[in-house]
């Protein structure tokens, strides 16, 4: 019998935690928790399982991360933030449950750009770096943080002013030449035995918040050689990336390098590079390979609605025309949460007028065995009259039914613009 892994996302509700949740969400051998601090975040609403951990900063954390795991059964701890990474790594011996990551030699030097930049000065083009204000000799440059992400407090710098104002804050800054071409990830995973067993790049088209929100993959020579001579002077254990950006004179200069899911590596997974999973398999030490469909494939990134509720119901009420099939076409966002009903067992009761032969509609929609029982009424009929569970709930595109139903009954109705709010995304 195969090994089911209890997998837990710390914290679960970063850009990267939410990646290793969609790669992982479907494998029917990984059981997802999450973990993060008592603040408002998106985790809790697309994880079933997520605790309360304080900062890994805080006095006590590992203590509470522990209890979690031993009451959880943990088996691996995948994290999801770079403070994080480096906290336990270092800790990994006090932690009860596997770390899914790099060893702490490698982590730490690509925590901090400074270190990455010295160490592999030798290996790869690398930006002008300067040292102090007086060293600069070309404006703009680009100033940001030493252990920064997300490119928080990062700035292109016009003169020789606005640079020595930032250069007062408490926080150790990294100058350097500022590179205006366009912007690379090149995802990688590699194998502690048997090295780079994948290299993918993809083009930063849009950034927000250092997030690239539409990005597509770009085949360059120059990614292999630039990941090869990385993985050659540095261990990765999984998956891991870096970045590079064109300067004036059209080099490929290294901007960093993480050892951790990037939240993008979307556009790689989806052909066919689970890079969260295999990465729980080098911990195994599964023997591993890729299967890669090469697709001209483009991801843009937006805000996503999740919704949490207290709303209990034990019969699901449709309609059919205009809601269940509209425009001719079947609503697959209804669907799925029909299907979502039928795997919480809730009964489910097509309520309708159609004028035709509903078995022959629903056959030619392909949707057929959805339903506990088909009810088909007269124009001049009531649907209030057929609804009887206090707890039931009913979907139609027709106001005045949904008005009847609400004020007679006293149940919430739901439109089609509405039925988001029901569908549970929690693995």
């Amino acid at each position: 019998m195969k090994k089911m892994y209890n997998v837990l996302v710390f914290p679960g509700g970063t850009e990267i935690g939410l990646e290793i949740h969609r790669a992982l969400c479907h494998c029917k051998d990984v059981c997802l928790y999450s973990a993060g601090l008592d603040v408002s975040n998106h985790a809790p609403y697309v994880f079933a399982r997520h605790f309360l951990v304080p900062s890994v900063h805080s006095p006590g954390w590992i203590d509470k991360l522990n209890q979690v795991v031993v009451e959880q059964e943990i088996d691996y701890i995948f994290p999801a933030y770079d403070d994080v990474i480096i906290a336990l790594v270092k800790n990994a011996e006090r932690i009860k449950a596997r770390i899914v990551s790099s060893p702490l030699e490698t982590c730490l030097t690509c925590r901090s750009k400074l270190q990455t930049y010295r160490f592999f000065a030798d290996v790869l083009p690398i930006p002008t770096l300067y040292d102090n204000l007086e060293a600069v000799d070309r404006y703009p440059v680009f100033a940001k943080p030493d252990k920064g992400q997300g490119s928080q407090y990062s700035y292109i710098v016009y003169d020789k002013h606005q640079l020595s104002l930032l250069l007062r804050e408490d926080r150790e800054y990294v100058m350097m030449e500022y590179l205006p071409g366009k912007e690379y990830t090149v995802d990688c995973f590699s194998d502690r035995d048997k090295g780079l067993l994948f290299c993918g790049g993809r083009q930063r088209i849009r950034t927000k918040s250092g997030i690239s929100m539409n990005s597509r993959p770009v085949h360059n020579d120059v990614f292999l050689e630039y990941a090869s001579a990385i993985s050659e002077k540095l261990s990765f254990h999984g998956a891991w990336f870096f970045q590079v950006k064109e300067d004036r004179h059209s080099t490929y200069k290294l901007l960093e390098i993480a050892p951790r899911i990037a939240g993008t590596m979307a556009v790689h997974r989806v052909q066919g590079v689970n890079f969260a999973l295999l990465s729980i398999y080098e911990q195994e030490r599964i023997p591993l390979e890729t299967l890669v469909n090469r697709i001209d494939v483009e991801i843009d990134r937006a805000l996503v609605n999740r919704y949490r509720h207290q709303l209990k119901y034990s019969v699901v009420y449709v309609d059919l025309d205009d809601t269940l099939i509209l425009n001719g076409m079947v609503n697959v966002d209804l669907v799925r949460f029909l299907y979502q009903c039928i795997n919480e067992g809730i009964r489910i009761v097509l309520l309708t007028k159609h004028t035709a032969d509903v078995d022959q509609t629903l056959r030619k929609h392909r949707l057929t065995g959805i339903f506990d029982e088909i009810i088909q009424l007269e124009q001049s009929a009531s649907k209030s009259d057929y609804i009887h569970e206090s707890d039931a709930i009913l979907i139609d595109d027709s106001f005045s039914e949904r008005k009847a139903v609400n004020e007679k009954l006293g149940i919430l109705t739901f439109d089609c613009s509405m039925v988001e709010m029901l569908i549970d995304e929690r693995a």
